[in-house]
Formats: C-alpha cells, sequence, structure tokens
C-alpha cells in the first residue's frame, strides 16, 4: 500500500473533514496537497495522524511481517542498537533507492528483497557470536 493510500484511510477513519485535513497537511509538512510532498513529507504526515490517533492495520503481507520480526531478532542480538520503527526507516533508506518509500511497510515484494536478505544475514551474524 502506497502512503497516499494509507493517508486517505487515516483521514477517513479520523473523519477529518476537507479543511482539517489540509490543515493537518500545512501543520506537518507546510504543502496543503499530498501531490506537492515528497515521501519523507508524506511519512511525516502518516506519524502526524497516528499521533492523532490513527490505528494502522497489523501488516498482511507475509514479507513485510518477516522484516519487522528479522529487524526485532537483531535487535535482540545486540547486532542493532536501535529496534525502533525509526531505526528501521533509517535502515531502509540506506538500501533503498531515493525515490521508494523508506517505510518498509509501504514496500513492494522486489523492493523488500534486498532488506530482508541484509537483515538475514546480520541476524546469522548475531546468532554466531
Amino acid at each position: 500500500m502506497n502512503a497516499n493510500a494509507i493517508i486517505n484511510i487515516a483521514k477517513s477513519q479520523l473523519g477529518l473533514e476537507e479543511d482539517d485535513y489540509r490543515a493537518v497537511l500545512e501543520r506537518t509538512t507546510g504543502k496543503a496537497s499530498l501531490r506537492l510532498m515528497t515521501n519523507p513529507d508524506k511519512l511525516k504526515v502518516i506519524d502526524e495522524m497516528k499521533r492523532l490517533g490513527f490505528k494502522a492495520k497489523t501488516a498482511t503481507k507475509p514479507y513485510i511481517r518477516l522484516i519487522h520480526a528479522l529487524w526485532k531478532s537483531c535487535h535482540r542480538l545486540g547486532v542493532v542498537e536501535d529496534g525502533s520503527r525509526t531505526a528501521l526507516r533509517a535502515f531502509c533508506a540506506n538500501r533503498l533507492p531515493s525515490n521508494v518509500s523508506t517505510d518498509p511497510d509501504l514496500l513492494n515484494y522486489e523492493q523488500a528483497s534486498p532488506i530482508i536478505e541484509a537483515l538475514k544475514s546480520m541476524e546469522k551474524r548475531g546468532k554466531a557470536k
């Protein structure tokens, strides 16, 4: 699912009227339209909508759940110092092209595959210690 879809779902779930929705966009990014926003801007909007009460559903795609499970495993093994979602986004950003969303929940299978392989290698190193 892409960031625009998530934002629209959040808008609906929060019951935001158009004026209130535009105010959230403007306050969060300085831009009143999703068309004017970069992917990082859209992620800020998603984070703000979560702060306002939007509850994102758990990922249903197995490869996305695998990314989160591997990240948590690497954190437990001490391979990753910061097990937060923000740190996972930064990890993804370092391994993906700049035009791809860094939120692992928004990746398709082809984009997620190199992240999964990198995390598997890290987990294997952590288990070998």
